[in-house]
């Protein structure tokens, strides 16, 4: 990892824990503040955690982008959890052949960047 790299790695990580320290939680229920700051914490420590040992240019190219997508979603919709993508897993395919093959391909690359880790977590 190059040293720019790094130091947009962690300046990425000490934002998250910063948004983290002021967040407010956009309903009125008193705990979900709490619960969302505590939230914001264990998913950044995780992915980071998770990530740390990747090597490749590339791949800590993809992980900065989504972080940076999930840190702006979060902040414009005031909602810290990631935005659900509405496809059913097979909605629009039958169960085998290559119909499936090129449905699953295209629900692939229709993953939105901020939604990547999620598979892996």
């Amino acid at each position: 990892m190059t040293a720019s790299t790094r130091s947009t790695v962690l300046s990425l990580y000490m934002r998250v824990f910063r948004i983290a320290r002021t967040w407010q939680a956009q309903g009125g229920v008193k705990g979900d503040t709490a619960n969302e700051r505590k939230y914001m914490v264990q998913e950044a420590r995780t992915l980071f955690r998770q990530n740390q040992e990747i090597t490749d240019q590339e791949a800590i190219k993809k992980c900065i982008e989504e972080c940076e997508a999930r840190i702006e979603i979060g902040l414009h919709y005031r909602n810290p959890y990631p935005r659900a993508t509405y496809l059913p897993p097979m909605g629009l395919a039958t169960q085998k052949g290559r119909k499936l093959r090129a449905q699953q391909r295209l629900r692939k690359q229709a993953k939105p960047i901020y939604l990547q880790s999620q598979d892996e977590t």
